[in-house]
């Protein structure tokens, strides 16, 4: 699917996705990233959800986010509530959806100003789906 928002600021957009891959300006990812109108951290440790772990969520808070996007591969899927605690108490919202989902809310959020971040996997594990 193709996205398109250009603000024409220099911050990072999400022009294109497909499972497996996103486009953020001119290049494309295949493996997970993080995503803030300011920074790409192009190898996010986690591969797939399988991956994900507590520490990996909480790298994402030195990103100052108001809120956090957590794009889960081709299907919804839901960390641990625990995981999700410090975000809770530092006052960051937290919202888990498929990664192409991610992707458009992503640009919909950095359209209207908001400090948002994106933590998309791309992969989902062997054998699903």
């Amino acid at each position: 699917m193709k996205i398109y928002l250009d603000t024409g600021d220099g911050r990072q957009i999400v022009k294109g996705y497909r499972p497996g891959q996103v486009r953020v300006g001119d290049v494309s990812y295949e493996h997970s990233l993080v995503l803030s109108p300011d920074e790409i951290i192009p190898q996010w440790r986690p591969r797939h959800f399988a991956e994900l772990s507590a520490e990996d969520l909480g790298e994402l808070m030195r990103l100052d986010p108001e809120v956090v996007l957590l794009g889960t591969g081709q299907r919804l899927k839901f960390p641990p509530a625990a995981w999700l605690e410090p975000f809770l108490k530092a006052r960051v919202g937290v919202e888990c959806m498929d990664t192409g989902a991610a992707c458009r809310t992503y640009n919909l959020l950095l359209g209207e100003g908001r400090k948002v971040v994106a933590a998309l996997l791309l992969q989902d594990p062997p054998g699903t789906i």
